[in-house]
């Protein structure tokens, strides 16, 4: 259990956090399977060690499509590494101790220098299985790289399995979007009444949903590599961009006396944001609306004491803000336009493009 305290503007927020300890998901099952097909194939073909044949399919299979083809190669090129380099050394120098530790010193930089240090554990195994038997021939090569193969196959073939995240994504996007409408109508009711008793949950879900939907969408993007995949990871870096500015302007908001009508102004602005929060793109509507409060603004007389200019600059660093928050999003909306994206129906589904 973790708790946090956290303080924006006039909102204090004490969050208790319980943390999922056991949890069995797609890779894990995939591991256990495909460890067990491995071991399986390799006890069938007769071959010694075929348990190590389980090992390098566990070491194989990661959380996405590329990584796991990325590791595969990886750890079959540090095996038949290991296995040349062990060859050479057990033959010349014999089978102790001592010369593990030279082998090691040698193949593990030539492993990190080829960018494929990832594979250092599955050439252990390899290098563990010669010292075991004492003894290297050609019977005894074609075993490993059997092993090798066998294992590394059998994870390809489990992990070209990738369930789309398609549904978390979307549910994802509601719930964000959800808060985000929240966040800003309780912002107008503080300007309104000048208090409120939110207790602010709302921003710690939101950024928590972001990070999770943000990873997510990037292990969509690996597994499939489809627009529709991109449009999404890049709807929720628009959206923690957002997040971002809504949080920075939460104590500018809390220092606007609710009795002056530039505060009402304010939170009628919010309130039909909040509204607006729904598939199309109304960022330039709103744009206009934000240069026409600047301007009345700029009519309105000089400040004449202290809390009047305070008041002032939190106005025009509101409209700033406000104003950067709906680039960023008008910024996807254009992006969105290009002929690659707008031609595709997936992705139109997937990234609904709300303000």
């Amino acid at each position: 259990m973790i708790v946090y305290y956290r303080e924006i503007g006039y909102i204090r927020i004490i969050t208790i956090e319980v943390k999922k300890v056991f949890k069995i998901g797609y890779r894990t099952i995939k591991s256990a399977v495909g460890a067990g097909v491995a071991i399986a194939i390799a006890q069938f073909l007769q071959l010694d060690f075929y348990a190590g044949a389980g090992i390098i399919t566990i070491l194989c299979i990661k959380q996405t499509r590329k990584s796991s083809y990325e590791t595969a190669w990886e750890r079959f090129l540090t095996s038949v590494i290991g296995l040349m380099i062990s060859w050479l050394m057990f033959e010349n120098f014999g089978y102790h101790p001592w010369t593990i530790t030279l082998l090691l010193l040698i193949t593990f930089p030539i492993m990190v220098g080829l960018k494929a240090k990832e594979g250092i554990p599955a050439a252990s195994v390899i290098i563990s299985h010669l010292y075991t038997l004492q003894h290297i021939d050609w019977h005894v090569m074609v075993n490993e790289l059997g092993i090798i193969v066998i294992g590394i196959l059998v994870a390809f073939i489990v992990n070209s399995y990738m369930p789309s995240s398609e549904k978390k994504l979307l549910e994802s996007q509601r719930k964000i979007e959800q808060n985000f409408k929240r966040i800003f109508r309780e912002m107008a009711i503080y300007l309104r009444y000048g208090e409120s008793n939110w207790d602010g949950k709302e921003l710690m879900e939101t950024a928590e949903w972001i990070k999770e939907a943000k990873e997510m969408a990037l292990h969509n993007i690996e597994n499939h590599s489809a627009e529709e995949e991109k449009a999404m990871h890049r709807y929720f870096q628009m959206r923690e961009k957002q997040f971002e500015i809504m949080e920075r302007i939460m104590p500018t908001v809390s220092m606007l006396n609710h009795t002056c009508d530039q505060s009402q102004q304010i939170a009628i602005f919010l309130e039909e944001l909040a509204d607006a929060i729904h598939p199309g793109n109304t960022a330039d509507i709103y744009l206009e609306r934000l240069e026409q409060m600047k301007r009345e603004f700029r009519e309105q007389p000089l400040p004449v004491d202290r809390i009047e200019f305070e008041t002032r600059a939190c106005l025009y660093f509101f409209v700033g803000e406000m104003k950067r928050y709906l680039i960023i999003k008008k910024a996807l909306t254009q992006k969105k336009s290009t002929p690659d994206s707008s031609n595709n129906s997936s992705t139109k589904k997937m990234d609904p493009s709300p303000n």
